[in-house]
């Protein structure tokens, strides 16, 4: 299943580039281990947003406990489940396998 995570910053964005190193690595596990697909900052730099892929709900809450963005209080998440039903033809079946192409 496909999750999106939106991060919102609790912070000023001085407090969470004191933490980007950290959270930078984190995402480079996930992204070995195969559970990211996309990540980056919101426009305007109000906090950012992950494209996740898991089993379920509980494996990506576990996810985030471990971000340092989490353990630093510097930013709050929103994970919304998320089941595509159609894709552009270039994206591979895999990403979601039950999405028709439109």
């Amino acid at each position: 299943m496909l999750f999106l995570i939106l991060l919102r910053y609790r912070v000023a964005l001085d407090q969470v580039e004191a933490h980007i190193d950290a959270h930078r690595g984190w995402l480079r596990q996930h992204y070995a281990a195969g559970h990211f697909l996309l990540s980056g900052p919101q426009e305007p730099r109000s906090g950012g947003a992950i494209l996740a892929r898991a089993s379920d709900r509980e494996a990506v809450l576990q996810w985030l406990r471990d971000d340092p963005f989490h353990s630093a209080g510097v930013a709050d998440y929103e994970v919304v489940a998320w089941v595509p039903t159609l894709r552009h033809p270039d994206l591979p079946a895999g990403l979601a396998p039950q999405a028709a192409v439109a």
